[in-house]
């Protein structure tokens, strides 16, 4: 599943990394790593800090653009182009924002895909956990409620 994330957002990287002359091409896919862990470290706090509702929430009801959990997303790899890639703050939010959104409406539209199983949201939920739960009976009954 991990993996799968990297493939989706390095698809989705052309006009944000790739073509992006703040990031040098021998960062490229250093970048794309740390976009994708982004990615799962909000999603796993989330689950960390009892938010499962709201997450699954989410990925029910998305309204992407003005999300915390995206902004949450966009700020956690803003930080990192900054810190670790000396991108100026500004271009750091526009670059992060260029790739996490198109990523996360990716992912929300995978994982309503039921023919698409890695991304299925109580696999993903089960994966993020550390697969120490099957998560389908919790996502299932909140997604009722």
């Amino acid at each position: 599943m991990f993996e799968k994330l990297f493939m989706l957002v390095k698809n989705n990287a052309g006009t944000a990394v790739i073509d992006n002359p703040a990031i040098p091409v021998k960062y490229h896919e250093a970048v794309i790593n740390d976009a994708s862990s982004s990615i799962i470290e909000v999603l796993k706090g989330q689950l960390e800090t009892g938010r499962v509702k709201d997450l699954i929430g989410f990925f029910q009801f998305s309204g992407i653009y003005n999300n915390a959990l995206v902004s949450s997303i966009i700020n956690k790899f803003a930080n990192k182009l900054n810190n670790f890639y000396g991108v100026e703050p500004a271009a750091a939010i526009t670059t992060a924002s260029n790739l996490i959104t198109p990523v996360m409406q990716e992912l929300v539209k995978e994982s309503k895909n039921e023919k698409n199983i890695d991304f299925g949201l109580s696999n993903l939920l089960s994966k993020l956990s550390g697969n120490q739960k099957d998560m389908s009976v919790l996502v299932n009954r909140m997604m009722i409620a």
